[in-house]
């Protein structure tokens, strides 16, 4: 009976708990990723919010000459450009922030509410901009590629052949090759299996997979079906006519290059609400800076839940 009585009377976890302060943490989203991609572009400023690409328009028909003929016979030539240049128009992605002034006011310890959530649209809205860089219609790396740079894979899992006939194709200082990281783990298991293990370097603090001593950088926005999907190389930087980006500079409330975040005022509900927007775009200079292998055999592939 004293035994009974002892156990009533002794503080239990439960109870205790009610008395100990939780260490807390940000919220956490499983969709964040590194966005190397981003990273590793060359970004240019567009005060306008339009870029003109110039082009020549036949390099083939510029003349010279490097004969010992007397001078006086020198060729005449110029360089001809092109009359309709493309125009990129920078493109907008954005949404808007609902807080209601009571949730902010009250329970902003020991996070700041409003802080929390833009940081988490904020982060969603980058990784939309990702996505957009790849595989937006109008200027996505995966429609600006030309059909000369499309080669498809000799096996149907990726190859170290199909990445040396990639590089071919980008062989003026190729930055990087873009896949999904499923297709990494399938480029590493056929490596493994040749005997040709992939070495490693370290970029931003992280090991990648090279091939030809070209980093292998990992996006989860390179699609995925029935098992298949594309392995990209890129040439990046204006002044070596590869892929780059764009943004707008100089946002009222920016937060980074072309995204600003905007108070827009509280309503008769008392919600506050914040426009965070992004504008960017991206251009191939030339037909050169990128080339794809499609259709690439990865095996089974699980989404996020």
């Amino acid at each position: 009976m004293v035994e009974a009585t002892r156990k009533q009377t002794a503080l239990g976890d439960v109870a205790a708990r009610q008395l100990a302060i939780a260490t807390r943490t940000v919220p956490q989203m499983i969709t964040i990723t590194p966005r190397w991609l981003t990273h590793l572009l060359s970004w240019i400023p567009v005060e306008s919010g339009i870029y003109r690409l110039n082009k020549v328009k036949d390099a083939s028909s510029v003349q010279v000459d490097c004969s010992a003929r007397d001078e006086r016979e020198l060729p005449q030539t110029y360089v001809d450009y092109i009359e309709d240049p493309r125009e990129y128009m920078l493109s907008a992605v954005n949404t808007v922030l609902d807080v209601h002034t009571r949730v902010s006011d009250l329970y902003s310890k020991p996070y700041n509410q409003i802080g929390e959530q833009l940081r988490l649209i904020i982060e969603t809205i980058k990784e939309r901009q990702e996505s957009e860089l790849i595989n937006n219609p109008e200027y996505g790396l995966l429609h600006s590629i030309a059909p000369q740079q499309r080669i498809r894979t000799r096996t149907g899992a990726p190859t170290p052949d199909d990445l040396d006939e990639l590089i071919s194709k980008v062989w003026k200082q190729p930055g990087f090759f873009l896949l999904h990281p499923i297709a990494i783990a399938a480029f590493g298991r056929e490596c493994t299996r040749r005997g040709v293990p992939p070495p490693t370097v370290s970029l931003f603090g992280s090991q990648f997979l090279t091939w030809r001593g070209i980093p292998l950088i990992p996006s989860d926005k390179i699609a995925i079906e029935d098992g298949r999907s594309k392995i990209l190389l890129l040439r990046t930087g204006e002044s070596r006519q590869g892929v780059v980006g764009l943004y707008q500079p100089n946002l009222p409330g920016e937060q980074s290059p072309g995204l600003s975040v905007r108070f827009m005022g509280i309503n008769h509900q008392a919600i506050a609400s914040y426009l965070v927007s992004l504008y960017c775009s991206l251009a191939v200079l030339v037909d050169d800076a990128v080339a794809v292998l499609d259709d690439v055999e990865i095996g089974k592939y699980h989404q996020y839940n």
